[in-house]
């Protein structure tokens, strides 16, 4: 006997909503208030919903799409990955699905139940560490799932990123290289690639045996957040001559206290960021930073993600490196 299909009246019923909201769900999401929508789309997860193929109305002019989740659309350095991601998926007649978590699990739990809700045919993640259910959602769906911005080694999965915690020890390397004996790391968010960033300091740190510090304000990265962290930092260090930042915005920061309190860059004390940002480059003095290629990141990732979809032959695994700059703050 062939099984019944779940319907829209079906996944209405059980999300407490009208057909017309779910309809109107599927078809043009932001128009949904955003706690029905999260109803909606963990019923769809739910029970396995997917639209009827056959529907003219569900089908007509879609084109296929690609979902994306990043950890925030306040931090600048996804803006070059989805440019990365953007050159791969617009050539090759694909649409992308772009959503937020807030660096928070449980809202990337339910973000994923959202997006696999529209039939994506693959999915690119900024993590390698998801809650359980998380888990469960990426297991079941059944199509390609890239994870970006650092190493993993998830079965099954595409990645593409470089070594966090090497890329810590070598910065911290060049800052100690220079003299300085008492570096003091900024994190922010101190999710996984930030723990692991200060995981290489720490280790670069403890093979000369010197103490370690670090300042952490789980709120993301910005120039006026750096700017307090060397208020405090001051104050819980008064010895300290480096620092390495988790971010070139958090480091931007920095500097620009250390320029308004009369601090001389590199002689009284050196500053070092992440990524590579533009506003470090031109700032001046230049920053030194840890260049990493996020574009080259997002525009990979998505060149194997497309051939997986059409099950052609490709490699999952790429470490794309990262490069290190003096700049003029080392």
């Amino acid at each position: 006997m062939k099984a019944q299909r779940i319907t829209l009246h079906d996944i209405a019923a059980l999300a407490g909503v009208t057909k017309m909201t779910v309809s109107r769900y599927l078809r043009t999401p932001e128009k949904v208030k955003p706690d029905t929508a999260e109803r909606i789309a963990s019923v769809i997860a739910e029970v396995g919903y997917q639209p009827d193929p056959d529907n003219p109305a569900m089908s007509a002019n879609v084109l296929p799409r690609i979902g994306v989740l990043i950890p925030s659309f306040n931090n600048q350095i996804f803006a070059d990955l989805l440019a990365g991601i953007e050159s791969v998926t617009s050539a090759q007649g694909y649409q992308t699905l772009v959503v937020n978590y807030d660096y928070d699990s449980q809202r990337e739990e339910e973000q994923i139940a959202t997006v696999l809700a529209f039939n994506v045919k693959g999915l690119l993640l900024t993590e390698s560490v998801h809650s359980l259910r998380a888990e469960k959602y990426l297991k079941a769906a059944k199509i390609p799932i890239a994870e970006v911005m650092g190493l993993s080694s998830n079965a099954d999965r595409i990645n593409v990123g470089f070594d966090n915690m090497k890329a810590g020890f070598d910065m911290t390397t060049m800052l100690l290289a220079s003299g300085k004996r008492r570096i003091i790391y900024f994190g922010s968010m101190s999710d996984v690639r930030d723990e692991q960033r200060y995981n290489g300091y720490c280790q670069a740190m403890e093979a000369q045996g010197l103490p370690v510090g670090r300042i952490a304000p789980n709120k993301v990265s910005s120039i006026s957040i750096g700017t307090g962290m060397m208020t405090l930092a001051r104050q819980m260090y008064p010895d300290m001559d480096g620092i390495l930042c988790t971010n070139d915005d958090l480091a931007v920061g920095v500097l620009q206290e250390c320029l308004t309190s009369g601090i001389k860059v590199p002689a009284e004390i050196a500053i070092a960021g992440f990524h590579g940002l533009e506003i470090g480059q031109v700032i001046s003095p230049r920053l030194a930073s840890v260049l990493t290629p996020r574009f080259e990141m997002g525009k990979v990732a998505t060149e194997i993600l497309l051939k997986k979809i059409k099950g052609l032959p490709t490699i999952e695994h790429v470490d794309l490196h990262y490069r290190l700059s003096m700049g003029e703050t080392i």
